[in-house]
């Protein structure tokens, strides 16, 4: 999943080297935590949040393939992660 991820971000995105992606995983759901550069921000959410629900429907899509439900969630700097949250 974050491969698949990680393709469809660093092709929207004018800094595709500052793409960063964390997977949490469970038992049935993972979270995917993305970051991307400041400037890139308005491109993977789009007009409306379009763009990044087109993404989250095609890995809900996948996802659900395998048995699995996904989150996907954008972290600003500065934001923890879930992961760091827990320790």
């Amino acid at each position: 999943m974050k491969e698949f991820v990680e393709y469809i971000v660093k092709n929207l995105v004018d800094n595709p080297d500052k793409v960063q992606i964390n997977e949490i995983g469970g038992t049935h759901t993972l979270i995917i935590e993305l970051r991307v550069d400041k400037a890139d921000i308005g491109k993977i959410i789009g007009k409306r949040g379009k763009t990044i629900n087109a993404v989250r429907t095609l890995l809900m899509s996948v996802a659900s393939r395998n048995g699995m439900r996904v989150n996907l969630e954008i972290l600003e700097e500065g934001a923890e992660s879930a992961e760091a949250e827990e320790a």
